[in-house]
């Protein structure tokens, strides 16, 4: 009965009746979060001041039709490019050229929207390598040329100077 009751209540307030009702699933854990009205109004969520009431057969038949629109106009669709067809593309899972991109790209922000939940990328980012790293590398090689040379033309001093340079250069731990 205590899981029923605190479902039933704003977990802020403790008072009022939840209308708003969240579940997280992160890591494999789920977690509820329940709130009145007044506590989620004051957390900045909007909530409808009517019900929607909308007849689930009207729904469903509204989604069949839909579906059904986009099967005939996702089966006209081919590459200008390549002449692939967007039904290939489903049914092999890889597109021909570059230029189906731009073809089947109100498909394709459909399919990622469904399969991600988004069609804009959040995640980490490649960053190339610095340029002043591959600068410093280039120098650091240069220098252990003039060092071999120094060492092999027996210019100690020389050698030193040049070994003091390039340990002041490496990063750390190298």
């Amino acid at each position: 009965m205590k899981g029923k009751e605190s479902k039933d209540l704003c977990n802020i307030c403790w008072s009022a009746k939840a209308v708003l009702h969240l579940t997280q699933i992160e890591n494999n854990q789920m977690s509820s979060f329940h709130l009145c009205e007044k506590c989620a109004a004051d957390k900045g969520v909007d909530l409808p001041k009517e019900s929607v009431d909308i007849p689930l057969t009207g729904f469903l038949a509204q989604i069949g039709e839909d579906l059904a629109d986009q099967q005939s106009s996702e089966s006209s669709d081919v590459c200008f490019f390549c002449g692939l067809a967007f039904n290939d593309f489903r049914e092999a899972g890889q597109l021909g050229c570059p230029h189906c991109y731009t073809t089947f790209e109100v498909h394709i922000r459909g399919l990622l929207r469904r399969i991600h939940g988004s069609t804009q990328h959040v995640g980490k980012v490649y960053l190339s390598p610095d340029p002043n790293i591959s600068e410093m590398e280039e120098q650091l090689e240069i220098l252990r040329h003039k060092l071999q040379r120094a060492v092999d033309s027996e210019n100690f001093e020389r050698a030193a100077e040049i070994r003091d340079k390039i340990r002041d250069m490496e990063p750390a731990g190298s």
